[in-house]
């Protein structure tokens, strides 16, 4: 049995990690996950946002996509530049000692494991999009949610994370989202 208060934590981090990972895993997820963390896949809709807000907001659109953008370089250099140095955490796909049970079914990457970059990321872009959004269109809130939280929960699934990893990466891009949208509602909230 763990130990300290740590201990217990990364015990059921890697308990959770097994069912999520090597229990639960079936061909119709091992088509669709690959692409939900996938940032060519999503693309598309990074394109349309940059289309569609200067031309349904004018200079408020090109201010809020100054904004997204900003948002996104925030939590991706304190996530992949500043924590993940310090904390130097394997990805469970290049543990020694879990290599025989990681279902991996996308490159792992040498990079370090905590917090994700893809759920802080996807987080902070997403409650930025639903904080300066959220009020004109009410849908943006369960869209957005549902977006980063699949992005996330596939970095679990394809073998490149922990669930510690995008639960943490998740509340570090939340906390950026939210104070990032919150500035720019205060500044140019959007009609």
């Amino acid at each position: 049995m763990p130990k300290s208060l740590l201990d217990t934590v990364l015990y059921y981090d890697h308990v959770a990690w097994y069912y999520l990972n090597v229990r639960w895993h079936n061909d119709l997820l091992d088509l669709i996950m690959p692409f939900l963390r996938n940032q060519w896949f999503w693309a598309p809709l990074y394109l349309f946002l940059i289309i569609f807000m200067p031309r349904r907001f004018g200079k408020y659109g090109w201010l809020w996509c100054a904004g997204f953008l900003a948002t996104f370089a925030l939590s991706d250099q304190i996530s992949a530049s500043f924590l993940k140095p310090i904390f130097g955490r394997l990805r469970p796909c290049n543990d020694p000692y879990l290599s025989t049970l990681v279902h991996i079914i996308v490159p792992c990457g040498g990079g370090k494991s905590f917090p994700s970059s893809h759920a802080a990321n996807h987080f902070s872009l997403a409650l930025f999009s639903a904080v300066s959004l959220g009020h004109v269109a009410r849908w943006v809130w369960p869209v957005a949610l549902l977006w980063a939280t699949s992005v996330s929960y596939a970095q679990v699934y394809v073998g490149v994370h922990f669930p510690l990893d995008v639960l943490c990466g998740g509340l570090l891009g939340a906390s950026i989202g939210v104070l990032s949208g919150s500035v720019f509602n205060n500044r140019f909230r959007l009609a």
